[in-house]
C-alpha cells in the first residue's frame, strides 16, 4: 500500500495527526461500545416505534398499538447489517470564527465531530462518506468501509478550504439527489443561511427516507453576544463593516437568535430530525457524551410512550 502521507506537505501532515490524535481520544473515551446503528430491519432486537407515513411497508404496522391508541406505528428494529452514513460538514467562511471562549473555531469543532464519527463507524465496520460544501458540494466522497478509508477522510477534513457563502438548501438538494439508497445523514453547520431554505433543504433529505442529524455549531459569543464599548464589526461572508455600540443591538440580536433557533429545533422536531446546537465554548468529549446519552434516553423514551398507548 503507498503511504500517500509522504506526498503531503508537514503542516498538513500535523494537522491529520492533531486531528487524528482528538478524534481517536473522543471515540475510544466515551463512544466505545455505546454505538448502535439506527437502521431498521425486520429482524433482530427491536429498537423503537415511529408513525406510519405514506411510502412505509405497511407489512410493518403494529396492530396491536394501532388496537390500544387507533394509530398507525411502524415497528423498528436494529439491524444486522452495516449502516451508511454521510457526513455532510459545512466549509464555508462563517465556520472559521472563534472568540476567545471558544476551545476550537468552528470549523475546527466540526470536523473533529467528523473525524471522530467517521472512526466510530469505521471501527463498527459501517460505511462513512463526507461531503464538503459551502455555496456548492465541493468534495464528495463515497461512503466506504475500508480501513484506510479514515486516512483519506481525515486528509479532506484538514485541507478544506471553503468559499465565503454558504448555501445550506443547494448543497442538502445535492446530496438528496446523490444517495441511492437510505442512509443516516449527519449535517454538521452553523446553518447561518435563511432558516427556511435550510428547512425545505433537510425536508428533501427526509423525503427519501434518510434518517437526518443536525448539529447545529455557535461560537459562545454568538449565543451571548458580550460585546461592550464602540465595536466594528465584520461580515463573516461578506465585505461589508459596521461600526456600532454593542449595548443597543443585544436585546435585538438575542430575540434573533433565540428566534432563528426556535424555528429550526421545531421544524426539525416536527420532520423528526434529531436537531442539537453545540457550542464551541464546551469541551467536545462532554458535548458529544451529553448528546448520545440524550438520543438513547430520548429513543428509550418514544418506545415506552407508544406501548403505554400514550
Amino acid at each position: 500500500m503507498v503511504d500517500f502521507r509522504r506526498y503531503l506537505d508537514p503542516k498538513v501532515l500535523a494537522k491529520i495527526s492533531g486531528l487524528e490524535l482528538r478524534a481517536r481520544l473522543l471515540v475510544e473515551g466515551y463512544f466505545s461500545g455505546m454505538h448502535r446503528s439506527p437502521y431498521c430491519g425486520a429482524s433482530v432486537e427491536f429498537a423503537d416505534y415511529r408513525q406510519y407515513a405514506q411510502g412505509d411497508d405497511y407489512r410493518h404496522i403494529d396492530w396491536k398499538v394501532y388496537a390500544r391508541t387507533d394509530k398507525h406505528y411502524i415497528k423498528q428494529y436494529e439491524e444486522e447489517t452495516n449502516l451508511t452514513c454521510l457526513l455532510v460538514v459545512d466549509c464555508s467562511r462563517s465556520m472559521r470564527f472563534q472568540s476567545a471562549d471558544a476551545v476550537l473555531s468552528k470549523h475546527e469543532y466540526a470536523v473533529s465531530i467528523a473525524a471522530a464519527l467517521a472512526y466510530l463507524a469505521l471501527r463498527q465496520q459501517d460505511s462513512v462518506g463526507l461531503a464538503l460544501f459551502d455555496e456548492r458540494i465541493t468534495t464528495y466522497l463515497r461512503p466506504s468501509n475500508h480501513p484506510a478509508h479514515w486516512k483519506t477522510l481525515l486528509g479532506e477534513l484538514v485541507s478544506a478550504d471553503g468559499g465565503e457563502k454558504t448555501s445550506v438548501r443547494t448543497a442538502l438538494d445535492d446530496v438528496a439527489e446523490r444517495l441511492n439508497h437510505r442512509s443516516m445523514v449527519v449535517v454538521i453547520s452553523d446553518l447561518f443561511d435563511d432558516g427556511g431554505e435550510v428547512l425545505e433543504g433537510l425536508r428533501h433529505l427526509r423525503y427519501r427516507n434518510n434518517e437526518t442529524l443536525v448539529f447545529n455549531v455557535w461560537d459562545p459569543a454568538e449565543l451571548s453576544f458580550p460585546f461592550s464599548g464602540p465595536t466594528r464589526f465584520e461580515g463573516v461572508e461578506s465585505s461589508e463593516t459596521l461600526l456600532t455600540e454593542p449595548r443597543l443591538l443585544r436585546e435585538r440580536y438575542l430575540e434573533e437568535v433565540e428566534s432563528f433557533i426556535a424555528n429550526l429545533r421545531r421544524g426539525c422536531r416536527e420532520m423528526q430530525i434529531d436537531y442539537t446546537l453545540f457550542n464551541t465554548g464546551s469541551a467536545l468529549d462532554v458535548a458529544i457524551g451529553a448528546y448520545l446519552a440524550t438520543r438513547g434516553a430520548s429513543i428509550r423514551h418514544r418506545a415506552s410512550r407508544v406501548l403505554r398507548g400514550k
